[in-house]
């Protein structure tokens, strides 16, 4: 049968022979090979929704990738016990039965590597659907093969290593432009040791399959490189001189994030919440505002009419930061509810994968999957199918270890070269009926450092973003690291007057609590100024209108002032006859607020109010 071997810059050498069948190639990645074939194809022997079963596939290893059937189905071995595989298909196996041919590829699931998947949309394994929509016409079929970038078109190549440079594994030999982002062109990750730069093509237009390099290894033996490589999904990329702790906050303009509870670069965290909470809004208002280069959006079981409003919005806003596009920057591995359960699991890895490759450029790259409930309920189907003694609600017993894994990629790197590069993860979560206390969510919450829970109580109360102040947390707020960031990026000491917010909206929800027991008569008016004290930091920071142009994103300086604002009436004492009166002055200072929040940064308008607001603190100030 065909053996195809396929693999990025390789020269191979194939020699067939009788009888035993045995195949010799020649790669750049490696070293000569002879390999038996003649038990690398099986035949299906059961079929159970994406679990199949098939045999005589003596030679396959586990987490090879195969093709199933007449149609070449993609699927991957997840078991191996003898001859017989357990393999999970990617594409909807309706048709499928007994008796159909199972072809092994040798290679484990992998992503192609290369200049051109900014702006594209690709499927859970990473097939570009605009693509396939070109090849087979909007209704896709089954088991159709497209690459994922262009082998086509060609790029500008500028050089960057010469020859005589020392290089290794991720070492950059040149760069093209892809949309508005230096795309670094490097030695695949799969070489290991030290190689040294025979010959670099000069600068010009060159395909992604032309040879741009060629780079000798310690027996002098000649490897040419080019612009695309593939690496395995599940495999993380560890081509990086040390992975520190994060150091820096990466700004997403929510202030209910940076100034409460803020997310580091090459941080983790996710998003928790009851359907109907306001977890994809926050997720698309952070991607159009945060501080990252690119950014990976993977649609991970969700609905598709979520996915539609990235494609119509993004090539429309522009980064304020660039002046470019959004979708300029922006990535989508797009796998929605109506696709093939299995592919959920695919989809997450291949977004992280990218994410690292473009971390290796020296990148600041944001991935976001929403959500990641929809992966662990695929976990969970295949397990229960493979009939493996099931966990907490019928998940995985490892459910929590797979989750700790996949959050681990995420991180800051200091590269070979001495530049930094960095992949912040936020997912989201959604736990059934909102139950936090949920397997998925109990598993993230050990790996993630960011806790953003959506409270339905604030939803309903339209009160959005909906992050609750008293659950949620950021860890890195106990990071020596972050803390002197903080120092220097906002002012020293910022870290205390954070958790002094925190102290007074807990002291306010304790308030509301007593007020609400023993009536507005029944405690002293402390316990009301309290309340609205706690009331205002709400309205005035936690709160945030992701559809106003100006309110949607608030810049580290705004926030910083309103804060202090906020924080110094909260700081001083009033004296007032009775709480109608309290509750009548602070419902002033929060609408005069929140029109302040609707103005331009230091427009007259916005100094007006301004104004207003301290001169009404200081007439009503205590003498």
């Amino acid at each position: 049968f065909p053996f195809r071997f396929s693999l990025a810059g390789s020269q191979t050498g194939v020699t067939a022979q009788g009888g035993g069948r045995a195949e010799k190639f020649y790669c750049s990645f490696c070293k000569i090979e002879e390999r038996r074939l003649s038990n690398l194809s099986g035949k299906v022997v059961k079929v159970s929704g994406p679990l199949v079963v098939a045999t005589g596939l003596a030679d396959a290893n586990m987490s090879d990738v195969v093709r199933v059937g007449p149609q070449r189905l993609i699927g991957e071995i997840l078991t191996m016990k003898g001859d017989t595989a357990n393999i999970q298909v990617y594409e909807e196996t309706s048709g499928l039965g007994p008796g159909a041919e199972v072809e092994t590829t040798g290679a484990p699931m992998s992503v192609e590597l290369g200049p051109g998947m900014i702006e594209g949309i690709y499927d859970g394994i990473q097939r570009p659907l605009e693509k396939i929509v070109e090849k087979v016409g909007a209704c896709i079929t089954r088991g159709v093969e497209v690459p994922a970038v262009d082998h086509e078109k060609k790029w500008e190549f500028k050089p960057l290593a010469k020859p005589g440079d020392k290089v290794s594994a991720a070492s950059w030999l040149g760069q093209v432009k892809e949309e508005w982002v230096e795309h670094k062109i490097m030695v695949p990750f799969t070489m290991e040791g030290t190689y040294t730069v025979k010959s670099v093509v000069p600068a010009g237009e060159y395909k992604v399959t032309d040879t741009i390099a060629v780079i000798t290894d310690a027996d002098g033996r000649g490897h040419d490189i080019t612009m695309v490589q593939r690496w395995p999904v599940k495999q993380a990329v560890r081509c990086y001189r040390e992975k520190p702790r994060p150091s820096r906050v990466m700004e997403t303009g929510v202030r209910a994030i940076d100034t409460f509870n803020p997310l580091a670069e090459g941080g983790t965290g996710f998003i928790p919440g009851p359907f109907g909470a306001g977890k994809t809004v926050l997720q698309h208002a952070i991607s159009k505002q945060a501080d990252a280069d690119v950014i990976i959006i993977v649609a991970c079981g969700e609905r598709a009419n979520e996915v539609v409003e990235i494609f119509k919005e993004f090539p429309e806003l522009v980064d304020p930061r660039t002046g470019h596009k959004l979708m300029e920057r922006t990535i989508i591995i797009c796998n929605t509810s109506n696709m093939p359960v299995a592919a959920r699991e695919a989809s997450v890895y291949t977004g992280m994968t990218i994410g690292e490759y473009y971390r290796s450029m020296g990148l600041k790259v944001l991935v976001m999957a929403d959500s990641t409930s929809r992966w662990a309920q695929a976990l969970r189907e295949m397990s229960n199918r493979l009939e493996e003694l099931p966990g907490q609600d019928a998940f995985p017993v490892d459910l929590s270890a797979i989750i700790s894994n996949f959050y681990a990629r995420a991180g800051l790197v200091k590269l070979n070269n001495g530049k930094t590069g960095s992949v912040t993860f936020l997912g989201t979560v959604s736990p059934a009926g909102g139950n936090l206390k949920e397997p998925v969510t109990e598993s993230t919450k050990k790996a993630a450092r960011c806790f953003y829970a959506l409270s339905q109580g604030r939803a309903d109360s339209k009160r959005y973003p909906a992050i609750d102040p008293l659950e949620s947390y950021s860890k890195y707020l106990e990071y020596p690291e972050i803390e002197e960031y903080l120092d220097g990026r906002i002012e020293k000491g910022w870290v205390e007057k954070v958790y002094a917010g925190k102290t007074l909206v807990q002291r306010g929800k304790e308030a509301n609590d007593q007020i609400n027991i023993l009536g507005d008569d029944g405690v002293p008016v402390e316990y009301h100024e309290r309340f609205w004290k706690s009331e205002l930091i709400d309205f005035v920071i936690l709160q945030q209108d992701a559809f106003d142009e100006i309110d949607a994103n608030c810049p580290i300086e705004r926030q910083k002032m309103m804060y202090e604002m906020v924080l110094d009436i909260c700081d001083r004492e009033f004296a007032f006859a009775g709480f109608e009166e309290c509750a009548s002055f602070f419902k002033g200072l929060i609408n005069l607020f929140r029109q302040m929040n609707y103005s331009e940064w230091k427009s007259e308008k916005f100094e007006d109010y301004r104004r207003q607001i301290e001169k009404t603190v200081s007439e009503k100030e205590s003498k």
